[in-house]
């Protein structure tokens, strides 16, 4: 099972090193503008590797991408470069899509040319309009987006300190954007099916709500003011992503693919296979949170709106 990955920075060589220490692959192609750079990146995972499953590393050129499965996109400007810092503006990752679908622009027919039958992973912030300028370039639906899966896990190990369990055992969903819009669904959150608002001990409902929503929604920026970049925990989500498509497990995460229901890709729980996503459960939700998974579609509608200004 061949990869690429388009983009040697920060979020691209940690997507590396989680794939070849999850054993994903049995070949990874890194590419990036600089080469020296993607030489560097490979360099160096390629000796620690050799304690992990057998894998071929290099790095190349697009021509190389000839009969990838998949190739993974985290290629653009980041949150910090591009100014994606500021809590009180309410555009967030936004603020990066034209900058980024200019670098798009150039990467998907590229990608395309060499390898027509692949599947395309966006992880680019901000990476659901970005999954729809793709999908436009490529002329194929077999594009997808890094989505909320990681707002996911962000939001479930919050439910899971607070109730002092072990993350795998909470039952919790962030859909819609990977953003400022998207929307926690606190209605069907539970542990061993218990509602998680409903077994609170010592902090009033509304109060929990906000903070655990404040901490998952900034997360990206509190880890970027620490270390200047947000980039561990989303490249061993799409590691994770990855493994569940090239192995075809069928797993169900919220990733992002278009949803004509709403006109935009967004994520919503999703079966994973080997073909991207093939089938989509939307789970039950309030009205409350119906209106806001509404509203985070017609974010993205104006986000990709405003592109053709």
């Amino acid at each position: 099972m061949k990869l690429g990955i388009i983009g040697a920075g920060a979020v691209g060589a940690a997507s590396l090193l989680s794939l070849v220490m999850r054993g994903s692959a049995c070949e990874i192609v890194v590419i990036d503008r600089n080469r020296k750079r993607a030489d560097g990146v490979v360099a160096d995972l390629q000796y620690g590797a050799t304690l992990s499953p057998a894998v071929v590393l290099r790095a190349g050129d697009y021509p190389d991408l000839a009969d990838a499965r998949l190739v993974i996109i985290t290629a653009g400007v980041n949150e910090k470069a591009g100014g994606a810092t500021d809590r009180n503006d309410p555009a967030g990752r936004l603020k990066l899509l034209r900058t980024n679908a200019d670098v798009y622009r150039d990467i998907v027919p590229r990608i395309v040319a060499v390898a027509p039958k692949a599947l395309l992973l966006v992880v680019t912030d901000p990476p659901d309009p970005l999954a729809d300028v793709a999908h436009r370039l490529a002329g194929h639906p077999r594009v997808l987006s890094s989505g909320t899966f990681l707002d996911t896990l962000r939001f479930r190990f919050h439910l899971a300190r607070q109730m002092q369990v072990s993350p795998h055992h909470v039952e919790a969903q962030v859909v819609g954007e990977h953003g400022t819009s998207q929307v926690f669904l606190w209605s069907s959150a539970r542990v061993a099916g218990t509602p998680i608002l409903a077994a609170l001990a010592g902090e009033a409902p509304d109060a929990f709500r906000q903070r655990v929503e404040q901490e998952v929604r900034f997360a990206n920026i509190t880890i970027i003011e620490g270390t200047g970049a947000s980039q561990l925990g989303i490249g061993m989500a799409t590691a994770r992503i990855v493994e569940a498509i090239l192995r075809d497990e069928r797993a169900v995460i919220p990733i992002g693919s278009f949803q004509a229901k709403y006109g935009v890709t967004l994520s919503l729980p999703s079966v994973l296979g080997h073909e991207g996503v093939t089938r989509v459960l939307e789970p039950e939700m309030s009205q409350e949170e119906r209106n806001a998974l509404q509203r985070s579609a017609n974010t993205l509608k104006n986000a990709l709106a405003q592109l053709k200004d």
